[in-house]
């Protein structure tokens, strides 16, 4: 009897393992909504730790689901459109809440502001992007700015620019979704993907340091970690323009 058991849990383990993927993926939902709370206190460093919590599993679950083969195990459960649910709330819904409640968009007396206009801007073109069905292009890479307002907000707080510079930033960044640029995808790589990843890393490190000093944290080794953004545009520049070597196959991709 107990050996059938053991059997049974066994053959059960990998479906428990693929639900147990679905779950760490939608914890992302709690984590968004810690940080809505911490906005709404005014808390600020909490709430960006909890997105940056947020961002910890939305880096890791695509990497478990391809793992464990959560596809074909759950093929009645859509664990893409999960993912999709909670990404468009963790990099965009709170971001630009962080932007209404931390003030850092013109504010005024009329009903419709610039300020609003820029909340606008973020919300819808980044409506357009994730509902477009090559949002995530075949050669692994993201088609127009992909929505990374979470990361323009820590940078437009943490550095404190002025509201119309944070405007036309979030006007510029609103048009690139717009432009068919291919941003790479920094954990589904081939060509280049430990230096990505490396550098990727020490981006992570820093910021982390940054948020467990703030508001006492280093400019310095901010502006050093806002650098990361021309490496990551200029290598999805060069590896469109002239790399043409950016698909990710089954045979080379490494986990």
């Amino acid at each position: 009897m107990l050996a059938t058991r053991l059997e049974n849990l066994r053959s059960r383990r990998p479906l428990m393992l693929a639900w147990g993927v679905h779950l760490f993926t939608a914890s992302g939902a709690v984590w968004g909504l810690l940080a809505i709370i911490a906005a709404i206190a005014h808390d600020w460093g909490l709430a960006f730790t909890w997105m940056a919590a947020a961002v910890v599993v939305d880096g890791i679950d695509g990497t478990l689901a391809r793992r464990f083969k959560v596809k074909g195990l759950t093929p009645s459960f859509d664990g893409a459109l999960l993912d999709n649910i909670i990404d468009y709330q963790n990099y965009v819904l709170v971001p630009a809440l962080i932007l209404y409640e931390a003030e850092l968009l013109p504010t005024g007396t009329a009903v419709v502001t610039v300020g609003v206009i820029g909340l606008a801007m973020v919300l819808i073109s980044s409506a357009y992007q994730f509902c477009q069905s090559d949002a995530k292009t075949d050669d692994h890479t993201f088609k127009g700015f992909p929505s990374y307002w979470n990361v323009v907000v820590f940078y437009l707080f943490m550095l404190n620019t002025s509201q119309w510079v944070n405007f036309w930033v979030i006007l510029i960044c609103a048009i690139l979704v717009f432009v068919p640029i291919k941003y790479i995808y920094p954990s589904r790589m081939v060509k280049y993907r430990r230096i990505t990843l490396f550098v990727t890393t020490l981006w992570g490190i820093a910021n982390i340091i940054t948020l467990f000093t703030y508001p006492d944290h280093s400019m310095t080794l901010l502006w050093i970690s806002a650098c990361y953004g021309f490496y990551y545009v200029g290598l999805s520049l060069y590896m469109m323009y002239f790399d043409q070597e950016t698909s990710t196959s089954p045979r080379k991709f490494r986990r």
